[in-house]
């Protein structure tokens, strides 16, 4: 067994590209590997911002011989056809073999391929890999027609076993394989040879390169903290920052400095944001004021002066960015002060959708749809009204002009500024969110209507101008509206009629929009609308399976109360899912099944036979059996306990009660003919049946089950 390194030795890659190329360089060369025949133990990919490195353990020495036999045509086929298939075996006429076949005799070729060395096939695979790699962007430098991230400018390619260290033969646009390498680009550029990954891995720390992205994550974090804790200040944690600046250095030198007075009265997300886009800063917090008050930059060499020479030049490109925020943050200010008119005037200008309307016009629609809400999830109508309208007058300001990412937020400081409500400049801030599986949802009523409001019109207007998701193509991201939907809902237990709200709103965008409902093979807009809110609410109810899956619960539990009444309930819908579920989870629950099932199974065929229904009520005085009494019993008791307790919504109480029927109705099937001689009895039965169907349909529809 031998163990493999590999490293390519290149200018900087952009620190957002080695995590993929880690990956990619890894599976391209162990899957090429491992298709030529050879084995391998390990394999693990590093990078640092001038290399990529493969490091592969246990590689087989070569390849396995291959015996392969193939059918060919029959002896008597025409010469063509034998032609054909000695071409694609590599054979001659006299190597194939007859054998005899139950239509007479064939041709058979046995082709035997020798193994490979390990060394031809590596130089192969790496040949191709390099050539192929599936960079986002590429380029091309000199007079070669090689194409890689950053110009490439060494290949060290090393096989190791027992016996030492080789250098597998290959050669790439001109560029030979070798065993050296070089370390840091300032502090130790000189080139030096390696013996195998230990090694390579111990010398490239001594030229002061961290191979491992992991361990320069550690080293700047623990070192960043300890100049945060020594200055009585913390480090504000940002594992993406963290994970692209480790891909900015080979050698890390975390240094601290502080934000001038000038700016500290800038909010926390700006100066975060500003240093975190533009200079890749940490923040540093003072734990005492609340305020970002210094910052942390991560230097890649070590200086005679202890970085203070790097500090005092990022400084002044700090405080010049700085300024620019402090100059649009006091000049949104004076037009928040002045209540925003001139935002909102200048978001009549600005397109939404060209068959929606202006973002003016957006805004007019989350307001009455805000205002509706309201009341469903415990807000008050005029302050959900005027948060809807004041939410997203910030996408004018100067500030979410330079980033984007701000949105929201900076309508909260705003709206602030104004002297609005806690609960509207709240709203500002939350009404985009969740944005994802993971985002934090708002629990303030006036929040989540405007936030409902907000994806509701996103979902309605685009299902109005027929531009719904297809396949892998969501281009207004209407899935994340839906999942939005659902986890503002389920999160706030609001109790949201989902079918009347969307009906509502689009005679709403009808009374008051320029929507076009027409085009569309339906009867009339009317006939359109109520196709298009049953759509909806398909929609939403397939990503609710999706969402509630990953919550344990099963796609058949689901169905079965997707096909009660009081489906665009939500929360009404996930409560009876969730008790449907526990029940089923019990041995009760299981068997109750079985059993409504055999009734049902039954009942039915008896039905299609008898051209009747059976749904006239049964009579236990016609009860025989002691097994048949115990189940009119038993129903008895189970009507008066699931009644009442589907009324109040206790579906646990409802389901508990429906599995207790489980051993009266083993009892009775065991015990009992359905189907006897006397007709009065059989009706009798029968009856009793439809009785059982009906009261555990009366919890969900249960033949919507699996098995």
């Amino acid at each position: 067994m031998s163990d493999l390194l590999i490293e390519l030795f290149s200018e900087e890659i952009p620190a957002r590209m080695q995590a993929r190329a880690r990956d990619d360089l890894k599976k391209l060369v162990t899957d090429g590997l491992v298709g030529a025949g050879l084995t391998y133990a390990h394999a693990a990919a590093f990078s640092t911002p001038r290399r990529l490195t493969l490091a592969v353990e246990g590689l087989s020495a070569e390849s396995r011989a291959v015996r392969e036999e193939r059918k060919g045509p029959s002896v008597s086929a025409p010469a063509a056809a034998v032609e054909g298939f000695l071409r694609s075996t590599g054979l001659t006429l006299d190597q194939l073999e007859k054998r005899a076949d139950k239509k007479g005799e064939v041709y058979f070729a046995v082709i035997t391929r020798p193994g490979r060395m390990a060394p031809d096939i590596i130089a192969e695979v790496l040949e191709t890999t390099i050539r192929t790699f599936p960079w986002p962007k590429s380029m091309r430098w000199g007079n070669g027609t090689l194409r890689w991230v950053r110009p490439l400018h060494a290949i060290l390619c090393l096989l190791t076993d027992e016996g030492g260290a080789e250098v597998v033969p290959v050669s790439v646009d001109g560029i030979v394989a070798g065993n050296t390498t070089r370390g840091h680009r300032f502090l130790s550029p000189g080139a030096f040879s390696v013996n195998n990954f230990e090694d390579y891995a111990a010398k490239l720390k001594r030229a002061h390169v961290i191979l491992d992205s992991a361990e320069r994550e550690d080293a700047i974090r623990a070192e960043a903290q300890t100049l945060a804790f020594a200055a009585g200040m913390e480090l504000v944690e940002d594992a993406g920052l963290l994970a692209e600046v480790a891909g900015l250095v080979e050698w890390p030198v975390p240094l601290m400095g502080r934000i001038a007075d000038d700016f500290l009265g800038l909010p926390a997300e700006v100066l975060q944001t500003s240093m975190k886009e533009h200079q890749k800063f940490f923040s540093v917090r003072n734990p005492k004021t609340g305020r970002i008050e210094g910052f942390v930059t991560v230097a890649n060499t070590v200086t005679a002066d202890h970085g203070e020479t790097i500090l005092k030049g990022n400084q002044k490109v700090l405080a010049a960015r700085l300024s620019d925020a402090k100059f649009f943050w006091e000049n949104d200010l004076r037009v928040a002060r002045a209540g925003m008119g001139e935002w909102e005037e200048g978001l009549k200008a600005v397109t939404f959708h060209n068959k929606l309307g202006s973002q003016s016009d957006r805004i007019a629609r989350i307001a009455a749809l805000s205002r509706e809400i309201a009341p469903m999830v415990g807000a008050d109508p005029d302050l959900a009204e005027r948060a809807a309208r004041l939410a997203k007058l910030d996408l004018r300001s100067a500030m979410v002009g330079e980033f984007p990412e701000l949105q929201g937020l900076m309508g909260m400081y705003y709206a602030r500024e104004m002297g609005e409500p806690d609960a509207v400049a709240n709203a500002a801030r939350d009404h985009y969110s969740p944005l994802g599986p993971s985002d934090a949802v708002p629990t303030d009523p006036v929040s989540v209507a405007v936030a409902l409001a907000d994806k509701i019109d996103t979902l309605t207007g685009f299902w109005a101008i027929d531009e719904k998701p297809t396949g892998s193509k969501d281009p207004f991201a209407l899935r994340r509206a839906a999942l939005g939907v659902l986890r503002l809902v389920l999160g706030s237990a609001t109790r949201l009629t989902l079918g009347t709200v969307l009906t509502d709103f689009q005679n709403y965008l009808d009374d008051h929009t320029a929507i076009v409902w027409s085009g569309f093979e339906f009867e009339s807009a009317d006939d359109y609308k109520v196709q298009t809110t049953k759509a909806l609410l398909t929609f939403l109810h397939d990503r609710l399976k999706v969402f509630l899956k990953d919550q344990g619960i099963r796609h058949d539990v689901i169905d079965a109360c997707l096909a009660m009444p009081g489906n665009d309930d939500l929360t009404l819908l996930v409560k009876r899912a969730t008790a449907l579920q526990a029940t089923l989870q019990t041995e009760d629950g299981q068997n109750l099944v079985q059993g409504y099932k055999r009734a049902s199974n039954i009942l039915t065929q008896a039905e299609k036979a008898d051209g009747v229904e059976y749904s006239f009520g049964a009579d236990p005085k016609f009860a025989e059996t002691d097994a048949e009494r115990a189940l009119f019993a038993a129903l008895d008791a189970a009507e008066a306990t699931i009644a009442p307790a589907m009324a109040a919504e206790d579906f646990t109480t409802a389901m508990q009660a429906m599995a207790k029927l489980r051993g009266p109705i083993d009892a009775f099937f065991t015990a009992t003919q359905i189907n006897a001689d006397n007709p009065i009895l059989r009706r009798n039965r029968l009856n009793l049946l439809h009785r059982i169907r009906t009261i555990c349909l009366s919890v969900a529809d249960l033949t919507k089950l699996d098995g």
